[in-house]
């Protein structure tokens, strides 16, 4: 095994303990699904406990895959389309950094990733195992590509942010009664 293998199954087994760790968190987390599920619909995502689901079995079969590496580009384009969908809804509005809420967090989760599936899985994998290994600019395409079509085919068909609703005019009586 050499330098670039190890590092590949470095990031892999972080990535993918990190992933499932999250996904664990959505489910038998302190909200649990049903509180992941509200939180979700505050995001502005429609069928909150659908949400829920899909994210857990999105994040853990995602870390799965990662720590086996098994189908890498699809468990990295996973890992890049959660973390698309957490920065672009819950984390861009709070800014960069992580103790603000920002996306630092879910930035450097996907580039990790992309950086990944552009690296490999390595020797110590299922896919080099079964000679499936996608590895360069084809891992990095697939990866970037399938997350960036699964991010908005998501949000295209659940997401529906609040609009905020206007402030009702002001009476006739009660403009009198503010001049007077």
């Amino acid at each position: 095994m050499n330098q670039t293998d190890v590092v590949a199954l470095l990031l892999r087994l972080v990535l993918g303990v990190v992933m499932i760790a999250h996904g664990l968190n959505h489910w038998r987390g302190g909200g649990r699904i049903a509180g992941t599920a509200r939180w979700f619909t505050g995001l502005g995502l429609r069928h909150g406990v659908l949400q829920a689901w899909m994210s857990v079995v999105t994040e853990i079969g995602a870390g799965v895959l990662l720590l086996a590496g098994l189908l890498t580009p699809l468990a990295c384009a996973a890992v890049i389309s959660v973390m698309l969908v957490a920065g672009l809804l819950a984390h861009r509005p709070n800014g960069f950094f992580v103790f603000k809420e920002g996306y630092e967090y879910v930035l450097t989760l996907a580039v990790v990733s992309l950086a990944l599936a552009v690296l490999g899985p390595g020797s110590a994998s299922l896919d080099e195992a079964a000679g499936t290994d996608v590895t360069g600019w084809a891992g990095f395409g697939i990866a970037l590509g399938v997350a960036v079509v699964a991010t908005a085919g998501l949000l295209a068909t659940f997401w529906r942010p609040q609009r905020p609703t206007p402030a009702p005019a002001p009476s006739p009586e009660r403009l009198e009664q503010e001049a007077s």
